[in-house]
């Protein structure tokens, strides 16, 4: 999703659509792991997402704020070429 002219947020996830397929979300538990992060979108929202990479594996982060708490999960842990796919599907609203 490209940036809109003159707005200063970053990326935003297309809604879903009636077809979206699933992504299995999993608690993240404290690591001493580094990651790097290739892509994200804006945080804007209650919910946002990062495209991570760490131990030659990629994964998705998703980051939801509601009602003072802070809850961050992790998709499943796969090769760059998979994740990649499935990220391009959530920007789409393919997935969620």
């Amino acid at each position: 999703m490209p940036w809109e002219e003159g707005d200063l947020h970053g990326r935003h996830v297309a809604a879903a659509s009636s077809a979206s397929a699933s992504i299995e979300w999993d608690l993240v538990w404290p690591c001493s792991e580094r990651v790097r992060v290739r892509d994200y979108t804006c945080d804007c929202q209650p919910v946002f997402y990062e495209l991570c990479q760490a131990g030659g594996q990629r994964y998705i982060r998703r980051t939801t704020r509601k009602g003072g708490r802070v809850v961050v999960e992790e998709s499943v842990r796969t090769a760059a070429s998979k994740t990649d796919i499935l990220w391009t599907m959530l920007l789409h609203g393919d997935a969620r």
